[in-house]
């Protein structure tokens, strides 16, 4: 995977560097979000001091962080889902692009496509019906050859099939609770996706990183914060699947496999 480099930076948020860019995903680069406290390792401000590019998923606020896109910079070019631009141009961020499902921007030699995923685009949540509402968005990224897929926060739907075959998943496991709620992949579930998406290689993120104050110290927990990730390897390596899981904790540099190397 010639020129691509990646480092998961914790829950959503991946830095990658294609194509002669460095793009982030969903940044949450603070201590706190909203009521959240982040369990994992604080990224260094060089993992955005340089960003070219920020791709939002969808409005909720552990994917679009005011206060973490305000540390990225607020004229770095952000791209939300259609109809919630005007929503984040009103609170500062001048450089705002909207994209819907099957639309394409480039950045350089970067192209990116807007996909579609099974979740709620409302700000505040599904149960509510005021405030800022939009499609949430997975984002597809090619360059050099190279196919990244960053689901964001999604069910699992037979149109991934259509994103096969790819060079890498970012793929949602778990989230930052006891429970899950609609709208996201299990372990389970997401090694189904993995059979459709036919990556070499998938990543496991949207884990390990947010948790609620106080019972993130319960035993269920604590176990929730890091088994995830590997019962969803488990799942693939049961399935016979030719994908490579790349466990990797929050903070972490992605090991990409070198060219040539066989999964």
């Amino acid at each position: 995977m010639t020129g691509l480099n990646l480092h998961f930076l914790g829950h959503a948020t991946t830095r990658v560097e294609l194509g002669g860019r460095v793009v982030l995903t969903d940044p949450v680069l603070t201590s706190r979000v909203g009521p959240l406290t982040r369990v994992a390792p604080l990224p260094d401000a060089s993992a955005w001091s340089d960003v070219d590019l920020v791709l939002i998923s969808h409005l909720h606020g552990d994917h679009l962080h005011l206060p973490s896109l305000r540390l990225v910079g607020r004229r770095t070019r952000i791209v939300v889902p259609r109809g919630a631009g005007h929503w984040l141009a009103k609170r500062g961020f001048p450089n705002v692009e909207e994209l819907s499902p099957g639309e394409t921007l480039t950045d350089g030699d970067l192209r990116v496509t807007a996909t579609k995923a099974v979740h709620s685009g409302h700000r505040w949540g599904p149960r509510l019906t005021h405030g800022p509402q939009s499609p949430a968005l997975g984002h597809l990224l090619e360059a050099e050859g190279v196919r990244v897929y960053s689901a964001g926060d999604t069910d699992l739907f037979d149109g991934m099939a259509d994103f096969a075959p790819l060079d890498v998943a970012l793929l949602p496991v778990w989230g930052w609770g006891p429970n899950l709620g609609p709208g996201h992949l299990t372990p389970e579930r997401a090694a189904e996706a993995a059979k459709l998406l036919q990556a070499e290689v998938i990543i496991p993120v949207h884990w390990g990183t947010l948790a609620v104050p106080g019972i993130h110290r319960t035993a269920r927990m604590r176990k929730l914060l890091v088994e995830p990730p590997r019962t969803f390897a488990a799942e693939v390596f049961k399935a016979g699947l030719p994908t490579e899981v790349l466990l990797t904790r929050p903070g972490a540099e992605v090991a990409l496999p070198a060219p040539g190397d066989k999964v």
